[in-house]
């Protein structure tokens, strides 16, 4: 591209000074930048230019010049490989100072917030932003595998996509996966591939096995296992319910998913009980949940209790408050918060987590909290004409952020307190200047990680009305 100090097809060396939100290095040659992945920030790096924007481009590491001290050996031997991890070539500790800084810059470029001890803090009274809470043993934490299914040289094979492409590499173990997970998606290629069992391709449309789907309950040991097929009947059935159960004992129940749409949606609507139980039980530190096929429950049960137990904190609750939970779901903060709130109120948009919330409200004899579903900033108001009014409002919103509604209903309703919970730094910092300029203030954040070798960061956000 002319005019650009790099050109597609030449090397050069590159200083490394960052990481990007997709785990690739930031590097910068002559002014310009280049994603890099698998370099790391500290490193000099000569790479080969593949890919030019007009205001950066992308290039492939061919020789590490000066290598990072935070540099390790991946414990997974498919890691260059699979996509579903970014980080595994960085040591933990590092992993959770980056994730900090990943908030952090999100905070001051797009939400234009001060934070203690970045340029822009003049008078000392910028947010302050703790370290990462990490776990203290970051493997085998996921509780639920999604795995799609292939063939390869006439077998079933079943992994998780390259990066960047639907091919699927094949698998023996996850790292992160939970055992058990391991063990379902072996068992299933075994008996899959015994009966004769075709797996569905993208590109035909033919073929039965999608996806395997394992859920896991860390405290309790119990397991689902969802065969995901394109059609609606499963050849020698029988088979397969009596192998899974001789080789799993733990399993408790086996589900059918029926999904014939040409899509990359895991999902059907349709959900059949094969064998066993609708749901396996789970907890969150006391609160027990039920958790079936399609619900939402997540991932990482060890880190949750550490996100909601800064989630409580930050809503300094006392015993008699109104508390009301956006985004509510299955009711899992919501449930957390009732054990200290006086009212909790949930709302959510999916009628089916709704259902979900309400059986675990009674599973856990909680009658202090009430669920509807419905967009959060059309049910707020309608409580509050009934005479609802909330002194702690939670939101847990996915990667968009918040509805702009829902935070002008906030900003109306303006309760004592808001905690936010969430899953993207960007759309955090977007949310937070709109409180902020709402008059709201903005104390402290908590990063968590949910979801380590990976490039995801959780965070946790203390904010307050400020009464002038």
């Amino acid at each position: 591209m002319a005019g650009l100090p790099v050109q597609i097809g030449q090397q050069y060396e590159a200083e490394i000074i960052g990481i990007s939100h997709d785990g690739e290095g930031v590097g910068r040659v002559n002014g310009f930048t280049l994603f890099v992945a698998g370099a790391l920030p500290g490193e000099r790096a000569l790479v080969r230019v593949e890919h030019l924007k007009k205001q950066y481009g992308y290039a492939g590491l061919v020789e590490l010049l000066a290598v990072s001290p935070d540099r390790v050996v991946p414990d997974c031997v498919i890691y260059d490989e699979c996509g579903g991890c970014q980080l595994q070539h960085l040591s933990y500790e590092a992993q959770l100072r980056v994730k900090r800084q990943q908030v952090v810059d999100n905070l001051v470029r797009i939400g234009k917030l001060a934070v203690a001890g970045e340029p822009g803090d003049n008078q000392g009274q910028g947010i302050i932003v703790h370290p990462t809470l990490g776990m203290g043993d970051p493997w085998r934490y996921r509780n639920k595998a999604q795995v799609p299914f292939g063939e390869e040289r006439g077998g079933l094979i079943g992994g998780f996509y390259a990066q960047g492409s639907h091919r699927i590499i094949d698998m023996e173990e996850c790292l992160i996966q939970h055992e058990a997970n391991d063990e379902v998606v072996a068992r299933v290629k075994e008996i899959g591939s015994r009966l004769g069992i075709r797996a569905y391709s993208e590109e035909t449309g033919s073929g039965l096995l999608r996806h395997v789907v394992v859920k896991v309950g860390f405290r309790t040991g119990e397991v689902m296992v969802v065969l995901v097929t394109n059609g609606s009947e499963i050849p020698r059935a029988d088979e397969w319910i009596a192998g899974i159960r001789e080789a799993l004992p733990a399993v408790k129940s086996i589900c059918h998913n029926i999904n014939v749409r040409q899509t990359n949606v895991i999902f059907g609507d349709e959900t059949r009980v094969l064998w066993g139980s609708e749901v396996i039980y789970d907890y969150i530190g006391e609160v027990k949940f039920a958790i079936s096929a399609r619900s939402f429950f997540q991932v990482n049960p060890v880190q949750t209790e550490v996100l909601y137990g800064k989630a409580l904190e930050y809503a300094a609750l006392t015993g008699g408050e109104t508390v009301v939970d956006a985004y509510c779901g299955i009711g899992t903060i919501s449930l957390f918060l009732a054990q200290r709130a006086g009212q909790v109120y949930g709302v959510e948009i999916v009628e089916e987590a709704i259902s979900d919330a309400r059986k675990n409200a009674e599973l856990n004899g909680m009658t202090n909290v009430h669920f509807e579903a419905g967009p959060a900033e059309v049910v707020l108001p309608e409580w509050t004409r009934q005479g609802v009014r909330p002194d702690v409002i939670v939101v847990d919103p996915p990667r968009k952020g918040c509805d702009p509604a829902l935070l002008a209903t906030i900003l109306e309703l303006r309760p004592q307190r808001v905690v936010y919970v969430s899953c993207s730094a960007s759309t955090l910092a977007r949310d937070l200047r709109v409180l902020v300029d709402g008059g709201y203030g903005v104390a402290e954040v908590t990063p968590v990680d949910m979801f380590p070798h990976t490039v995801h960061v959780e965070a946790v956000v203390s904010i307050h009305r400020v009464d002038k």
